[in-house]
């Protein structure tokens, strides 16, 4: 038996983590392991809900800085969210979890329109969410989105799943003396000017307290850990 800390927790997922080192989209066995784990998790009887990012197909902050009009490129990167949240829909729901997938933007014939009290109703029935296109507006990140999502289920924790297996001072793939956080408050986050999360993110978990925990998803067997309450990777919290 497995020791269950949460009920209901907000994973996100950042788009980079589905894809591998050579090439951008969707590397197929990262995602089925993934859906392995989630499947796991959820079979304990976790209440999951998702937030996907698009970033493995476009990153619209960098669409934008390179001459495309900032509204188009971030409208253009939540669609690529959705490709993703589709894309784990399958691979979850070929294992027999249920799923949904609810969008920000109306796109019915792919997925259900965001609707809070059904996204938390789908959760009482322990079918997994997937949140996609972010909270539906351009200039904010799927950070705020999951900070947003996370506090209207009342989600419990946020757990952030990444490429990087915390937080650190400074980027720890190009500084080889970057120094790692295991515990930081909001504060931190916002004074040091860490880039884990932005500053809209950090202020919505701050004001209403939810903790969030940053880890690197790409080592087998930590959304279980950190989902049954294991430390690892960074806790950011009110300290």
């Amino acid at each position: 038996m497995h020791s269950i800390i949460y009920k209901r927790v907000l994973l996100k997922i950042s788009g980079e983590s589905l894809k591998n080192d050579s090439c951008n989209g969707i590397d197929f066995k990262i995602m089925d392991r993934i859906a392995n784990e989630i499947k796991e998790v959820s079979d304990w009887g976790v209440e999951i809900a998702i937030v996907i990012g698009g970033g493995n197909f476009w990153r619209g902050i960098n669409a934008s800085e390179l001459g495309m009009e900032r509204v188009a490129a971030d409208y253009a990167g939540m669609i690529a969210t959705i490709i993703n949240a589709v894309a784990l829909q399958d691979a979850l729901e070929k294992k027999g979890v249920i799923t949904r997938v609810q969008s920000a933007i109306t796109i019915q014939e792919v997925a259900e329109p965001f609707i809070r009290r059904r996204a938390v109703r789908h959760l009482e029935k322990k079918r997994v969410v997937i949140f996609a296109c972010g909270t539906g507006n351009p200039y904010f990140s799927t950070d705020t989105a999951a900070a947003l999502r996370a506090l209207e289920i009342n989600a419990e924790v946020i757990f952030k799943a990444t490429k990087v297996d915390g937080v650190y001072d400074r980027d720890p793939m190009k500084f080889s003396d970057a120094v790692k956080f295991d515990n930081l408050t909001y504060l931190d986050v916002i004074k040091k000017g860490l880039k884990v999360l932005d500053s809209t993110a950090t202020t919505l978990c701050m004001d209403n307290e939810i903790p969030i925990v940053v880890f690197d998803i790409t080592k087998p067997g930590n959304i279980k850990k950190a989902l049954s309450g294991e430390k690892i990777g960074t806790l950011i919290s009110r300290g």
